[in-house]
């Protein structure tokens, strides 16, 4: 079987090839890059050099999480979209499982802790017990028990943790260095630091342990796959923190129901919710866009491309559970242009596309966008109101510029200062 493996779960960007019991080829590195100016770079040169035609591997490995928000975006964006267009399975291989399977073989008690910000690791506890292949009784094989799946914890409690189980410990990851002292002062069992070779995201340890996987027929399609943050972001993290805080008297119980009415809330019928897109949003946000624009409508890859770009912002409006509305900005030199404006019917005159655009328009400062640009029809009286009215000013026309139907292309500007 012929696996593409990808991980851009943490610093490091790795992509790898492995055919059967051969790892054909492998490219890694961890620098000052990020994982969107690389991935497909890395991917296209293994390509080119091993002379593979992507529509002949069998499946895509991927890092499902936990990890970067940003690093698991990106490779699960890019995972997806190989999915949908090769139709080939995902194997969805937990990140901090893979970490473990670099130490293949070792029996000592395993410890990956990926830093993750806050005096917090993404961690997990394993170890490898021996087993053996009839007919070959010297040869040792070995299987990977999970003493304890990963899980998102303190730095203390992982010690806590290790120190109760009692035994020698081999950590890595790239937490360890970052709590390396608090490690040294607090762990009472032996322990040791893996090599460099081995205490890292490979992609070939995550190409050994998925092929394991497929052996048990462990595959999900494209649409199935969802990246495993396995916690909240730093944005829900601090909202969840500043209720704690508020409802510091209050019992479990009564947290529980608020926090079941706060999801409730979310989710009722005619509450929008603008948020950043993700990349299982992406067919959802085609199919509303193909309804809005048909023929003009942008495909998914060409959706999943633009999203995991550094200097774009994606977001989509959700109402019960789905999405109704889509737009997207990208900054060109301090220009953003607007690329992507769709909201669905039954989600118009809800203040829907304005909601969508104020926010677009802020979080565009945050990635160094100046002024915004964009395009509309002429025959958009709607679209063009909007845009108006968050400050958009008129600045020409591209005759004839659309088709189906034909219609001249009024090209509006927002330049700082603007009222």
């Amino acid at each position: 079987m012929k696996i593409l493996g990808i991980d851009t779960s943490g610093l490091v960007g790795a992509v790898a090839i492995s055919d059967g019991d051969l790892l054909t080829a492998q490219f890694s590195i961890q620098y000052k890059t990020t994982h969107s100016e690389i991935l497909m770079p890395m991917l296209d040169d293994i390509a080119r050099k091993i002379n593979l035609d992507l529509k002949t591997i069998d499946a895509i490995a991927i890092a499902k999480g936990p990890g970067s928000f940003t690093g698991l975006r990106i490779g699960s964006a890019t995972a997806k979209g190989l999915a949908l267009a090769l139709d080939k399975p995902i194997i969805a291989v937990p990140t901090v499982d893979a970490l473990a399977y670099n130490l293949y073989g070792n029996e000592k008690i395993i410890c990956p802790m990926m830093d993750a910000r806050r005096n917090q690791v993404y961690t997990g506890i394993y170890t490898f017990v021996p087993t053996t292949t009839e007919g070959r009784m010297k040869e040792r094989h070995f299987d990977m028990q999970v003493i304890k799946e990963q899980y998102a914890a303190s730095v203390d409690d992982v010690i806590k943790e290790l120190n109760t189980i009692g035994k020698p410990v081999v950590l890595l990851g790239d937490g360890v260095p970052v709590y390396h002292d608090k490690l040294e002062a607090g762990l009472s069992v032996p322990y040791s630091v893996a090599p460099l070779h081995q205490s890292r995201q490979s992609a070939a340890a995550l190409l050994a342990l998925a092929s394991v996987y497929a052996s048990e027929g462990r595959f999900i399609s494209g649409d199935e796959f969802a990246p495993d943050y396995l916690r909240l972001s730093q944005a829900e993290r601090e909202a969840k923190a500043k209720e704690n805080c508020e409802s510091a008297g209050d019992t479990l119980a009564t947290r529980r129901q608020e926090a079941a009415k706060r999801f409730e809330a979310r989710n009722t019928p005619g509450k929008v919710r603008i948020r950043p897109m993700t990349a299982e949003d992406v067919e959802d946000a085609w199919k509303l866009e193909s309804v809005n624009l048909g023929k003009e409508a942008w495909t998914q890859k060409q959706l999943l491309d633009a999203m995991t770009r550094d200097d774009t912002i994606y977001l989509v409006a959700e109402m019960a559970g789905r999405i109704v509305g889509l737009c997207g900005v990208q900054n060109i030199s301090g220009d953003g242009e607007v690329t992507n404006v769709s909201v669905s019917g039954d989600a118009r005159r809800m203040g829907t596309a304005y909601k969508m655009m104020r926010q677009l328009l802020e979080r565009g400062v945050g990635i160094g966008i100046k002024d915004y640009t964009l395009e509309v029809r002429a025959s958009n009286a709607p679209a063009i109101g909007l845009y108006e009215k968050l400050g958009f000013k008129s600045e020409g026309v591209r005759p004839g510029f659309y088709d189906d139907p034909k219609d001249d292309a009024v090209i509006y500007w927002k330049r700082t200062g603007d009222c």
